[in-house]
């Protein structure tokens, strides 16, 4: 029973990710006059479909991992039976306008994150983000280093620490050498710069994790105006602490095989159904700011890719040959398939390996 509800759940988060990821293209588009013929949720074979009253075709899709609006003339004028009137190509529309329609799918993902954000905090009440120790445990690394309860983080290896998330982050990315210097505040406001190697323990099945003796502060606030100024902040430390996981793996400081697929969400599903409504919110929080951050990378076939041309476009002043676009995309297209393909074999050789 447990497995068919952590699908159930699976699909149902993965359908409001991509709906309202869709949306925001599907009524940009609408609004700017923009053929659209047809918008779906999931890919693959069709399960249902109606037609209507506008025209469009709505569809219900086999595979929950995607979806799209299929509109006229998204790289060219594609409409062979030619009655699609030419101010009706999004091709052909004022650059202002297409670039609206681009971002507004990673726009409503940004709002929907927050907007849960606020929800969680209103409830459950504001976890703070300060990065202040609440408990420097005795044995370990931090305290053998001089670390103190109280004492906030100031920067991790150089890096500007503003939150615990961007710590956490920081903590867990490679060290030349394993040792990691932090500059802390004590509570009697002097500042030191402490060197910390931390403990390596493993797991039953081999996997190895960094131990630093240390417990956040976590202080929980209560109030609309506490859970509104958690909702922005906790936003914000989250997209940097997803854009910090990017650029870090490009530069080595973490492996690829760190990333996770469906498989592994579905896992996290699975546990966070378990945990609660709160955890599963966050989740959706979560995913949806994922979502949207990795659409708005500047890499084809994604929606950052299509930014990337048009702002290409606006500086030369000049349209990218149509036949060009197509084809990068399609490789690119082909890569990203690849790399999920990649990604989701790890994903299943960590939870059954």
């Amino acid at each position: 029973m447990g497995t068919i509800l952590n699908i159930l759940l699976f699909i149902f988060i993965l359908g409001i990710l991509v709906f309202v990821h869709e949306f925001g293209h599907f009524m940009t588009a609408k609004r700017s006059g923009v053929y659209i013929y047809e918008f779906s949720i999931g890919m693959g074979p069709e399960v249902k479909s109606i037609k209507g009253k506008d025209g469009i075709k709505y569809s219900i899709r086999a595979l929950p991992l995607g979806g799209y609006v299929q509109m006229a003339g998204e790289i060219y004028e594609d409409d062979e039976t030619k009655i699609i009137p030419k101010e009706k190509f999004m091709c052909n529309r004022p650059w202002y306008q297409r670039l609206v329609i681009l971002v507004a799918g990673v726009f409503n993902n940004f709002l929907l994150a927050i907007i849960l954000l606020i929800v969680i905090g209103t409830i459950w009440g504001s976890v703070s983000l300060k990065p202040e120790i609440g408990e420097v445990i005795k044995g370990y690394p931090a305290e053998k280093a001089g670390m103190q309860n109280g004492d906030i983080i100031k920067s991790i290896n150089g890096q500007k620490v503003t939150s615990w998330d961007k710590a956490q982050l920081l903590l867990l990315l490679k060290d030349k050498d394993g040792i990691y210097e932090l500059e802390v505040e004590h509570p009697d406001k002097t500042i030191e710069t402490l060197k910390i190697k931390p403990k390596i323990v493993k797991d039953e099945q081999g996997n190895e994790s960094k131990v630093f003796g240390i417990q956040t502060k976590g202080e929980v606030k209560h109030g609309l105006l506490n859970a509104i100024k958690y909702g922005y902040e906790k936003f914000c430390s989250t997209i940097e602490q997803m854009w910090l996981t990017v650029v870090s793996l490009f530069n080595g400081g973490l492996s690829i095989k760190s990333l996770s697929g469906p498989v592994g969400i579905y896992t996290v599903v699975g546990a966070s159904r378990k945990s609660g409504i709160q955890s599963v919110l966050f989740l959706i929080a979560y995913l949806s700011m994922n979502l949207g951050l990795m659409n708005i990378l500047p890499i084809p076939a994604l929606d950052g890719g299509h930014v990337l041309f048009l702002v290409i476009e606006k500086i030369t002043g000049k349209k990218i040959n149509a036949e060009i676009e197509s084809k990068i995309t399609a490789v690119f297209f082909f890569l990203l398939i690849a790399l999920m393909i990649y990604v989701t074999i790890f994903d299943i050789i960590r939870i059954f390996g």
